[in-house]
């Protein structure tokens, strides 16, 4: 059995960096509670993304719903895709947030401006929009953002997937009223868990630090809290990992041409780039032209010891546990969700995995080359 290639692989710090700094801070005995290394950190990332505030939390889904409570959405109606991982979603409802679902773009695969406009008609009190900027591609931001601006809504973008991502000229995360980003150790980025909230004002930025740290200073509670704090250790990694992130999406765009090289022609489609878009290349989704080309492609690869992942499946509207009240239908999610597979893609992975992967799509969809892609098979796209 040849070596496994998986999805992805964590980055790892230069070991006796890492270690001098975990020296530092043992000597110090300040292992939480807003540490130097944590500020650090905060001031180094909002160097790196071109924004004013940046408040580090122990895990995105944290940070998510920190963003919601600071933002006056707990327990309200809330606008957002189903094309996600399922946290999304998660920091909705442990808010008691009542989801409405609202369909994807067919191209760019992130929530639709035009369904989104219908559902504000049918239901003005929509009090937030939660948009993913998934696989690190861009929304329609400038769409959205009118839109929220027409009906007084408030715009989180969940833009987990998105570090290093910039569009028109600036950093994906600074759109919106708040952008949350996971650093869990899947990431291009990450400190092993963890996540940030960007926000744009002195107040909503002590508001969030305030609520991620119980709510109190010393004896004296101003509001409801939770322990969203991050460790001086987890702090640490993001240190030691950060000078390299650049270097790491530079691969991943190297990657990213061998794969389109390598699989021209092939009845795959792509997700669109927008224009204006430096995408940091987080992923590399290929969405095949059934269910049944999908199984066969990921049969043939699991065989050969290749681990690619349905991000994202299901599409959230048919979690089976949600209120039956809020199922709404959603066929371009439901239908990409079945189709879509993920490839490896992480910094290390070499040009050969790379090839070996391609070989067994390319084994995988011979036997059905000659008879073409199914009626539902819709054209467009592309990485570019």
């Amino acid at each position: 059995m040849k070596n496994p290639i998986h999805v992805t692989k964590t980055r790892l710090p230069e070991p006796e960096y890492f270690s001098r700094r975990c020296k530092d801070v043992f000597q110090s005995a300040w292992i939480t509670n807003n540490g130097q290394c944590v500020q650090e950190l905060e001031l180094s990332l909002a160097e790196y993304f071109g924004v004013p505030h940046v408040s580090v939390c122990n895990n995105g889904t944290t940070a998510l719903m920190l963003a919601i409570q600071c933002a006056g959405l707990a327990g309200k109606k809330i606008a957002v895709t189903p094309y996600t991982y399922v946290a999304t979603l998660s920091a909705l409802l442990w808010l008691h947030c009542t989801p409405v679902f609202v369909d994807i773009d067919p191209d760019t695969l992130c929530l639709s401006p035009e369904i989104l406009k219908r559902c504000f008609q049918k239901e003005p009190n929509i009090a937030g929009v939660l948009p993913v900027h998934i696989y690190g591609l861009a929304c329609d931001t400038e769409s959205l953002d009118a839109i929220c601006r027409e009906y007084g809504a408030v715009l989180i973008y969940d833009a987990a997937q998105a570090f290093g991502s910039r569009y028109q000229g600036k950093s994906l995360l600074d759109y919106g009223e708040y952008s949350i980003c996971s650093f869990h150790a899947t990431k291009i980025f990450h400190t092993a868990e963890g996540g940030c909230i960007i926000s744009h004002s002195p107040e909503a930025h002590k508001a969030l630090s305030l609520a991620r740290a119980f709510g109190h200073v010393n004896d004296t509670h101003y509001c409801l809290g939770i322990n969203g704090k991050m460790s001086e250790l987890h702090a640490i990694m993001g240190l030691s990992l950060l000078p390299g992130t650049h270097a790491e999406m530079a691969r991943r765009k190297e990657l990213c041409a061998v794969y389109r090289t390598a699989m021209n022609g092939l009845p795959l489609k792509y997700p669109t780039i927008r224009k204006g878009l430096d995408w940091n290349s987080a992923y590399y989704p290929v969405i095949l032209p059934d269910a049944a080309y999908r199984a066969r492609v990921e049969e043939a690869l699991t065989s050969q010891n290749i681990n690619p992942r349905r991000y994202f499946y299901p599409a959230l509207n048919t979690l089976p546990y949600l209120d039956p009240a809020w199922r709404t239908d959603c066929p371009v999610a439901e239908d990409v969700a079945q189709r879509v597979l993920c490839l490896p893609m992480y910094g290390e992975l070499s040009d050969e995995d790379v090839l070996r992967t391609t070989q067994g799509i390319h084994t995988a969809l011979s036997s059905d080359a000659k008879k073409g892609p199914t009626s539902s098979w819709r054209e467009g796209g592309g990485f570019r």
